[in-house]
């Protein structure tokens, strides 16, 4: 068993039943499932997920966002004092965006084997408590 972190883009072709990525990630899913993997992100990526929905006043969406995201599927990585000195260090030695700092120290703090990401800035990057990153091009499955 892996576990392995999406960042907020995989939920939203997920979720959201995107036609270029949604299939991708849906696959992935299914491994993931089959293997027993853990499936992991921020308590940031829920917010990130309800903000549309709350724009547009979709309650309905709001609703199944949160009862994915508050089922067993899916394992929330809280904030924390730690998780804020590793973004921190995240943010001083690469130029990356906090959005993104946040998930990458979320997931350095839960020691995950993957971090899956579609943004190519992130790709490869070299992040205690991580293992390996990559995006949806790699050979996952």
């Amino acid at each position: 068993m892996s576990r392995i972190y999406w960042d907020t883009m995989l939920f939203a072709y997920f979720l959201e039943a995107n036609p270029q990525f949604g299939p991708r990630v849906r696959l992935i899913h299914q491994e993931m499932m089959r293997r027993g993997d853990a499936l992991c992100t921020s308590i940031f990526t829920v917010g990130e997920m309800l903000t549309g929905p709350h724009k547009t006043k979709t309650f309905v969406k709001v609703k199944e966002t949160r009862e994915f995201f508050e089922s067993d599927e899916v394992e929330l990585i809280p904030f924390t004092i730690n998780t804020a000195e590793i973004y921190a260090k995240i943010r001083a030695e690469n130029s990356i965006l906090p959005a993104d700092a946040i998930h990458l120290a979320s997931a350095a703090e839960s020691r995950t084997d993957l971090f899956l990401t579609n943004d190519r800035k992130l790709q490869g990057l070299n992040i205690p408590g991580i293992k390996f990153i990559t995006g949806l091009d790699g050979k996952l499955i």
